[in-house]
């Protein structure tokens, strides 16, 4: 094959989950021209992509209106169609994905085999040998309907010098020199239900100190800002607070010196499993099996209610599960990671 098409457009954790694909495909095609159509939060994560030729970016709110719809097809397909493609692989699976596969004409075009939306009359959906599996290995069946043998499971994120040393002085300005041991909280994520309460990392916070470990708080926006405001208030010690002084790129750097990484099931978690880093994960409303710090589901906590992995942004019994997952239950599970 010669061109290949990718498009996982959104969000940065299916994004992070998708990107083993692009190693896959160029490791049994290496002469291919692999093309990816992204959105622009998750942009970043595939720039210098070494398996990745050419991102694509799509941006959705351009083609709301009729106006802009009308404005944007033309130099959109126009770009798309820049390339004759062997293959499509269509990894988001929703009408939008389908719209991009269709436009970009691709001879063959192979999906996920739980596509929505009118996706499937598109591109044929593979279903797998890990249809029922981590999200990570469907995606790579898909790859692995093209041919792709999928030898090793890498998750390439190429981290500039400019960005690596810009980490580096984040983390030494606020005492975490290097050297200095310390485990790094992703505090947010989109659905409430997948936030752990502030009062538990509070709690966790203080313990770490007296274990000699530094907590490091990550992640980004106003929501973020605020619940970080929350755990320093709540702790005896404040945290260290990087929330909203990283990019995507600083903040892998960071978890590649972390050792260990905590918070619920989020892009920031997802990364820090693919970097090898280990992980844990607090779940409620989805499914570790599916969803789990992959190659380290063992570390997903998950709360004992025969309802967990419902799916659901809002639970309908007013449970919180997070809030069930005590500081002590997760201590007990970072303890043997942190004395390895």
């Amino acid at each position: 094959m010669k061109n290949i098409l990718v498009v996982k457009l959104s969000a940065i954790g299916d994004v992070i989950h998708a990107l083993p694909v692009s190693y896959a495909i160029k490791e049994r095609f290496p002469e291919a021209h692999l093309t990816w159509v992204v959105e622009k939060p998750a942009y970043p994560l595939l720039e210098d992509n070494p398996y990745i030729d050419d991102i694509i970016l799509f941006e959705k709110a351009k083609f709301r209106s009729v106006s802009g719809f009308l404005h944007e097809i033309g130099p959109f397909r126009r770009r798309l169609r820049a390339r004759r493609y062997d293959a499509s692989l269509d990894l988001q699976g929703l009408f939008k994905s389908a719209a991009i596969v269709w436009n970009a004409g691709a001879r063959q075009r192979v999906g996920t085999a739980n596509m929505r939306e009118g996706a499937h009359l598109v591109s044929r959906p593979v279903r797998g040998a890990h249809a029922e599996g981590h999200i990570v290995e469907r995606y790579l069946d898909v790859a692995r309907a093209l041919g792709c043998t999928v030898d090793e499971v890498r998750f390439p994120v190429a981290v500039s010098e400019r960005d690596r040393a810009a980490a580096e002085t984040l983390l030494a300005r606020e005492g975490v020199q290097e050297g200095r041991a310390f485990v790094a909280f992703a505090i947010g994520a989109n659905w409430p239900n997948k936030r752990w309460p502030v009062e538990h990392f509070a709690v966790l916070a203080d313990r770490l100190y007296r274990a000699h470990y530094v907590p490091v708080l990550v992640g980004g926006g106003r929501l973020d800002e605020t619940l970080a405001q929350d755990i320093m208030a709540a702790s005896e010690i404040p945290p260290v607070n990087l929330v909203g002084r990283t990019n995507l790129k600083q903040l892998a750097h960071i978890f590649t010196r972390a050792a260990l990484v905590l918070g619920g099931d989020t892009g920031p978690i997802h990364l820090a499993a693919g970097l090898g880093t280990p992980t844990v994960m607090l779940m409620g409303p989805t499914d570790a099996n599916r969803n789990g710090p992959y190659g380290q589901q063992e570390n997903a906590i998950e709360v004992d209610r025969p309802c967990r992995a419902c799916w659901k942004r809002a639970c309908p019994k007013g449970l919180d599960c997070l809030a069930a997952i005590t500081p002590e239950m997760v201590v007990e599970r970072m303890r043997p990671l942190l004395l390895r």
